[in-house]
């Protein structure tokens, strides 16, 4: 089994979500984050209702942090790079801020309500 995790723009989270359910893979978890990468965080990637001392930093041309959307998924490990490769393809702007996709390999999962391990316990 693998876990990826991909870090994206909020705005790309329908698409990317309709895409992998579209492939079969509709279970994720979808958590709103904070982050910035070597650019320090883009003036103009940020629209909405945030606190100002938050995310604006003492530059004009930067911010502390940039509102970013954090997708979780445990995915058996043959449908892993399928799952990647379409991750990228709907995300894939060639601008800075496309975000950032983590994979790594999960040693067991348990299914609380059922007790299933493994891959039983994935959907």
């Amino acid at each position: 089994m693998k876990e990826i995790v991909a870090i994206i723009r909020p705005r790309k989270v329908g698409p990317t979500r309709d895409r992998l359910a579209e492939m079969g893979f509709p279970c994720m978890t979808a958590v709103a984050v904070l982050g910035r990468g070597k650019q320090h965080g883009i003036a103009g990637e940020v629209s909405g209702d945030l606190k100002a001392d938050s995310v604006v930093s003492p530059s004009q041309y930067s911010m502390r942090y940039v509102p970013k959307r954090q997708l979780t998924m445990i995915v058996p490990d043959e449908a892993a790079d399928q799952i990647v490769a379409a991750i990228i393809s709907e995300n894939q702007t060639g601008q800075i801020g496309d975000g950032k996709v983590f994979v790594s390999s999960v040693v067991d999962m348990l299914r609380v309500r059922t007790g299933e391990r493994g891959n039983d316990a994935i959907a």
